[in-house]
């Protein structure tokens, strides 16, 4: 067995506050958002920073001189709105203006080693970080470094490496546009296309799908369009927890007299009811408004065969209503379309209900809405691509908007969320491990560099390079990988293999103590920060969901006066290791308008970029398709025509989903509860169907094993977990990332889209056996 073989005896890092009462289980009915999050949002502000967080409550996503939310990436309302906020933005918001600060005296009184068996919670919760901090083997302790001597080491480390490419340079969402040009700018003049980032764990998928069936790797539809589309279906989004601005237009959309569909096999808070904070007369009356209109709970993986099933119900529908299908629209913009419609036609209403998980009549309904609406968006996340068959699923989706012409014109379209602001910059800005030819043409003639040609690494094949000593060198900016990453164990061990170990952040978290042989933690500028350079106080721009492009300028003083930008320690970094380059990394991050006037020769759609990013909410990035322009061999939209996988769980086991819960953004941790699942003081918890729990003798809060098999019949246990009844399909299960990450094999990625199959992990749940209950223990309680 190699480590991460190992059974576990406890769960994983990544729990909370641990506050030491009971867990408690209450289901959640009230409205999404309203007074829940008024209180929610009260008590931030009193408790981290009332009067920084009250004026950043002001600021935050405003079109003029405002900084953009560090959370979501969901766009800025149209409107102009003076509190386009929302409780999970503010509690982000918050956590980076903490008053609390982590210097070199913390790092005196604590050995990492003693840091190690803290909670992820904890080491978060201690603040800000200060200054440039290097570890110490002889010590075991971090001890500060300057800024020039950090970059010295980084810069000696990557001239000494055999090959360009034994190191990789990972990127969360957090990164601004400007700081990305330029670290793929810095990795590409090493001679690397090694540069994974979160979207290889998270939508990679949708960027596949679209543009195999499009041409273009994003979206279509925009702001506008759900405002005046007919029909929106959500497919695998908890909207009210990690994109809680869309409850806005899902109310507006009711209001209007939209159908709303809701797709998830967990009926989440965001397919009830909401109460919008910013609407006033509806808050002081306790007036909520509905978000759905119909909701189906597909098995996990059942999604693509429910789209299948409505696809046929259209064609079927179409031999007796030629209004059905768009057929001047698919027989001028499409190719494929027989193909589709004969394997429509050859799958039985069977199969699909039986993969699907629901039946013919739910399937029909669905079907119905979608024949009745002039025009229809479909939106998703991770729920749809975190699956061994994601493309195929977006590329049906793709497939049921063709059937009705829902593209190219307003209102109609797909709408993928992406979860983490500026997720999307980073792709449209150059990090991708498999870039395209003509990025690389445009980058060579404007830089004047050679970039290499060949694939670089993605996420899942950087750690296991990490771990056979391929790459030497691993590179973060921003994120948490320790954490985020599958395979729990493997990643970790991949980590401490490497020679040298950066981190560029913000606070203390678990991938600064799982750390290479030599390590780095580089402070930066959290979003809400002001940035001064010698050009004076300066701007970056993000890209939303929707491709809207807009700067984000910061408000607050810095935590520290050793902070740097992001582009500053990039520039750093890149002089330190390319001491002759003829790239002016000083001269850039003087005034990052010298970036942008590079970017705007570069990169396609950002042409004459200063002046308009600087209109009121900046400018929208062209998507070929939108305008009905297809980049794709045909010329065409796409058919595909994909078989329904076999996503039914064999006898004895179950099909798990990890999720995040309310009061987290990712891998941080607010605390142990999760407000709209009714779970107060619990996170190592597993939600199950009742009649799965009775089978298995399961009750209430018993703690149960789960092992999950692996693709290569290698097994993982995770031992600890509550278990919680909740309405979900039989068969399914889900429970919390990071905990859970331990479950997912670091082999167990989809050969469409190379992303962790993190949604759809196959596990067995048994009753643990019986072990006195700790003080807090909800047996303890009396449960």
């Amino acid at each position: 067995m190699n480590a991460s073989e190992e059974p576990q005896d406890r769960v994983e890092p990544g729990v909370g506050p641990a506050p030491g009462e009971p867990a408690r289980f209450r289901p959640y009915r009230h409205p999404a958002a309203g007074w829940g999050a008024a209180r929610s949002v009260a008590g931030l502000l009193l408790g981290r920073a009332v009067v920084d967080g009250s004026r950043a409550v002001m600021r935050m996503n405003h079109e003029n001189g405002g900084f953009d939310c560090p959370g979501c990436a969901w766009p800025d309302d149209t409107k102009g709105l003076h509190l386009d906020i929302c409780e999970n933005g503010i509690k982000h918001v918050t956590w980076e203006m903490t008053r609390k600060r982590v210097g070199r005296e913390f790092f005196a009184a604590h050995t990492v080693t003693e840091l190690e068996q803290w909670s992820d919670f904890a080491l978060e919760n201690q603040g800000r970080l200060t200054e440039p901090m290097v570890y110490d083997p002889a010590s075991d302790h971090y001890v500060p470094i300057r800024w020039q001597d950090a970059f010295e080491l980084i810069g000696r480390t990557l001239r000494e490496l055999d090959d360009p490419n034994q190191a990789a340079y990972y990127t969360s969402g957090r990164l601004g546009n400007e700081a990305t040009f330029l670290y793929q700018l810095m990795a590409r003049e090493l001679g690397t296309n090694n540069l994974p980032d979160c979207s290889n764990m998270c939508h990679e998928a949708s960027g596949r799908a679209l543009t195999a069936s499009l041409g273009t790797g994003k979206g279509t539809a925009d702001l506008k369009d759900w405002e005046s589309t007919d029909a929106l279906f959500i497919m695998g989004v908890n909207a009210a927890s990690n994109a809680p601005r869309m409850l806005t237009a899902l109310a507006d959309a009711y209001r209007r007299g939209a159908r709303i569909v809701h797709v998830n096999p967990l009926v989440e808070a965001a397919a009830t009811r909401t109460i919008v904070p910013h609407e006033f007369v509806d808050m002081a009356l306790f007036k909520s408004t509905r978000t759905s209109t119909l909701n189906l709970q597909p098995r996990i993986g059942g999604d693509m065969a429910l789209l299948r099933g409505m696809a046929k119900a259209i064609l079927e529908q179409a031999s007796g209503d030629p209004e059905a299908l768009d057929r001047v629209f698919i027989d001028r913009h499409t190719a494929g379309f027989e193909e589709y419609r004969a394997l429509c036609a050859s799958t039985p209403w069977e199969e699909i209900e039986r993969q699907s998980g629901l039946g013919r009549a739910d399937i029909l309904e669905a079907a119905r809405v979608y024949r009745e609406a002039d025009r229809s968006i479909f939106s998703w996340c991770l729920g749809i691509t975190q699956h061994e068959h994601g493309v195929d699923t977006v590329r049906e989706i793709v497939n049921v908007l063709l059937l009705r012409g829902n593209l190219g014109r307003e209102g109609a379209g797909p709408s993928p969320v992406r979860g983490h602001s500026n997720v999307q910059g980073n792709r449209t800005c150059g990090i991708d491990h498999r870039p395209a030819d003509t990025f690389l043409d445009r980058l060579a003639e404007v830089c004047r560099i050679r970039p290499p040609r060949e694939p670089g690494l993605d996420t899942v094949t950087t750690i296991e390079a990490m771990h056979d000593g391929r790459v030497k060198v691993f590179v973060g900016m921003g994120g948490n990988f320790a954490l985020a990453a599958p395979d729990t164990r493997y990643t970790q061990a991949g980590l401490r293999a490497c020679e040298l170990t950066v981190h560029v952040s913000t606070k203390l978290n678990r991938s600064h103590v799982v750390h290479g042989r030599r390590a780095l933690i580089l402070p930066c500028l959290g979003r809400t920060e002001k940035d001064h350079r010698r050009g004076g106080i300066q701007s970056t721009s993000v890209e939303d969901s929707m491709s809207m492009v807009h700067l984000s300028v910061g408000m607050k003083k810095p935590a520290s006066p050793h902070l740097l930008s992001e582009p500053a320690i990039i520039a750093g970094m890149a002089r330190a290791a390319l001491p002759h380059s003829e790239t002016p990394w000083e001269w850039y991050v003087e005034d990052y308008d010298r970036i942008r006037d590079t970017m705007a020769r570069a990169l396609d759609g950002f042409e004459d970029f200063n002046r308009r990013v600087r209109l009121p909410l900046g400018f929208r990035i062209k998507q070929p398709a939108r305008e009905l322009i297809f980049l794709t061999p045909s010329g065409r939209a796409e058919f595909s025509a994909a078989p329904l996988p076999d996503v039914v769980p064999a006898p004895g086991t179950l099909a798990l989903g990890t999720m995040r819960s309310h009061d987290q953004w990712n891998t941080t941790i607010y605390s142990d509860n999760d407000r709209y699942r009714g779970i107060e003081n619990l996170r190592t918890l597993v939600f199950m169907n009742r009649d799965d729990m009775r089978e298995r003798g399961v009750r209430e809060f018993d703690p149960v094993d789960i092992t999950s098999t692996a693709k290569d019949g290698s097994t993982r246990v995770l031992h600890g977990c509550l278990a919680v009844p909740y309405d979900i399909p039989r068969g399914c299960a889900a429970g919390y990332m990071p905990e859970m990450n331990v479950l997912c094999a670091i082999g167990d990625y989809s050969t469409q889209s190379d992303q962790p199959i993190m949604k759809h992990l196959k596990v067995a749940i048994t009753r643990a056996p019986e072990v006195p209950a700790a003080p807090g223990h909800p047996h303890a309680a009396g449960r």
